[in-house]
């Protein structure tokens, strides 16, 4: 995953606009919401007040579904600045794997 600065909200005619276009250029569901939530997150990575990602096309060869899913969600919250919380495409920080062990074994 790139660097970015700041994770910036849209407005939603411009979030409108882009699922109409991807409606326009996929048929499938599945397909249709990936070009629209890659064209979203082209639009609202930014660092130093510049996009990071040239295109959809730039941010679907650079990040993994679940990192589009996490910058999405934080986008959702109201964006903002980026953190390491957002930069790591990891595991969940907070995830202890010993308890998880103890309570699968009961």
């Amino acid at each position: 995953m790139r660097s970015f600065e700041e994770l910036r909200p849209l407005p939603a005619g411009q979030v409108l606009e882009f699922w109409r276009n991807s409606r326009k250029e996929a048929r499938d569901p599945v397909e249709r919401a990936l070009l629209c939530n890659a064209a979203i997150l082209a639009a609202c990575c930014l660092k130093e007040g510049e996009p990071v990602y040239v295109s959809a096309g730039d941010v679907l060869g650079d990040l993994t579904g679940r990192e589009m899913e996490r910058l999405l969600a934080r986008l959702a919250e109201g964006g903002g600045e980026a953190g390491p919380k957002m930069e790591s495409a990891g595991e969940n920080p907070a995830f202890d794997a010993s308890r998880f062990e103890e309570l699968e074994k009961g």
